[in-house]
């Protein structure tokens, strides 16, 4: 499994915006499915964004399409969670996951790896 550290987490105001970024180490990200996750308290835990490795094919929750967007940078080994136009509604603790090879649906069972997640509070 990969350790996996997220970070960017914190405090806005609705309508702002926030990134995460996904990193590791020892292991080369792009070469790994990546998935962004996050779970609100008393909600299961939901797929946010995922790509597939070497830009791959992206996957996206309807909640999220047109305001979270997903990216690599390779050169940095991180992947990137940019969040705009937020809502009290994403207010949840967001996870960064991986996953060997390819994936085909962005679910939390899809992956193996997991960080510890970092806090997200959006304020009316």
């Amino acid at each position: 499994q990969l350790p996996l550290v997220e970070s960017g987490g914190g405090f806005v105001q609705s309508g702002g915006s926030l990134r995460l970024s996904c990193g590791t180490s020892g292991f080369i990200l792009d070469y790994y499915a990546i998935g962004w996750f996050r779970q609100a308290p008393g909600k299961e835990r939901e797929g946010v964004l995922c790509i597939n490795r070497s830009r791959g094919s992206t996957y996206y929750a309807d909640s999220v399409k047109g305001r979270f967007t997903i990216s690599r940078d390779n050169d940095k080994n991180l992947v990137y969670l940019q969040m705009n136009s937020l809502t009290p509604e994403d207010t949840a603790v967001y996870y960064c996951a991986a996953q060997w090879g390819q994936i085909n649906s962005c679910r939390p069972t899809d992956f193996l790896s997991w960080g510890r997640g970092t806090q997200v509070t959006v304020s009316s």
